[in-house]
């Protein structure tokens, strides 16, 4: 890749967005939800300038089945939306799963469950992490925590949606998508729009016939659909993104992800500096989960604290990763509240007490 050498200064759904037409996204259907709605005004202005195509749907369900038609041909294409949007979505991203088309989704979740508020939660964890449709499937999950994760991993959610041809969510939050900071766009080399696109639906001419389902009714069928996709699922294990920050001496583990994990490590570098032995472990990719470098700090026997602006999502994940030698504590941020590195501070001083 080349780097281009100008600063912007921009929002998180900015940031995405660009990140999109860097990686060419070519159709981007989606419907107006706060608190990503600067997404689609992006995409409106700019994908026609790029040859792109831009239509806001009648509803959230439209903007998914046409993401459904439009992966099918081996477009690369893109819808948006946050929480109670990305519900609406679910039928069709089984679909798409089981028919196993290429497709990017950005959720910007906010604050639940209902309608709850606009303001930032981590309340889809599971949903997004778990398939949140009906069926056995999986999405790649990716849990950017800045400006420049939010850029860098759209691109990378594009090569990952066609690469193991399986829808691929970016899934934020409202302090990601509404605040401004510093990225440095650049461009991916080497993007080639028809290469591996040997399943498209294209148009027939001069060859034979192609076939995209998610409905095996023969004797059999769906077992060895559902038996494929699980080997692919299991391919998906090998790609793992994490930070760790201050682990090395650490008594205690923060493990936190996203805008929460950005806040968390903030809070490790205020008690660092005041002597506690604090770390901080941050799965980037959600699915597949980062557990065995979990288990490798588990063994060395550290101490756990996940922290989440949710009731309790992903410390089941940790709990899972780390359950053959250790537990994780866990301290709830409730949706509705505005985290402060603060907030965070006051559990991990009395996990470190003992309390």
């Amino acid at each position: 890749m080349t780097k281009q050498p100008e600063r912007i200064f921009v929002k998180g759904n900015e940031a995405v967005a660009r990140g999109a037409l860097a990686a060419r996204c070519k159709c981007f259907f989606g419907y107006p939800i706060t608190p990503q709605n600067e997404i689609p005004e992006f995409m409106s202005a700019e994908m026609p300038k790029t040859g792109g195509r831009f239509v806001q749907a009648e509803s959230e369900v439209a903007a998914a089945n046409m993401l459904l038609g439009a992966g099918s041909c081996g477009i690369r294409a893109m819808t948006s939306s946050s929480s109670p949007g990305v519900s609406l979505k679910q039928e069709a991203i089984s679909y798409m799963a089981g028919s196993e088309i290429p497709a990017v989704i950005v959720n910007m979740n906010r604050g639940g469950p209902g309608l709850g508020d606009i303001g930032p939660a981590q309340g889809d964890y599971y949903q997004s992490t778990r398939g949140g449709g009906h069926g056995d499937y999986r999405l790649l999950v990716l849990a950017p925590a800045t400006g420049q994760e939010a850029y860098d991993m759209t691109i990378k959610a594009f090569d990952l949606a066609f690469k193991y041809r399986n829808p691929v969510m970016v899934l934020g939050d409202a302090i990601l998508g509404q605040m401004k900071e510093g990225i440095t766009p650049w461009q991916p080399e080497g993007i080639d729009d028809e290469a591996g696109r040997d399943w498209a639906l294209n148009g027939a001419d001069k060859r034979e016939k192609r076939l995209i389902k998610s409905l095996f009714l023969e004797e059999g069928a769906l077992a060895g659909q559902n038996k494929h996709l699980q080997a692919k699922y299991e391919d998906m294990q090998s790609y793992v993104e994490y930070e760790e920050f201050e682990t090395e001496d650490a008594e205690l583990i923060v493990c936190s992800y996203g805008s929460i994990g950005r806040i968390a490590k903030s809070a490790v570098r205020t008690l660092r500096a005041q002597g506690k032995k604090v770390g901080l472990f941050r799965p980037i990719t959600l699915y597949p989960f980062p557990s065995e470098p979990l288990l490798a700090l588990a063994r060395q026997g550290k101490r756990f604290l996940t922290i989440e602006h949710n009731l309790g999502q992903m410390v089941d994940d940790v709990r899972l990763a780390i359950r053959t030698v250790a537990d994780s504590e866990f301290a709830p941020i409730y949706p509705g509240n505005l985290p402060v590195p603060e907030d965070i501070e006051g559990p991990v001083l009395k996990c470190l007490e003992g309390k």
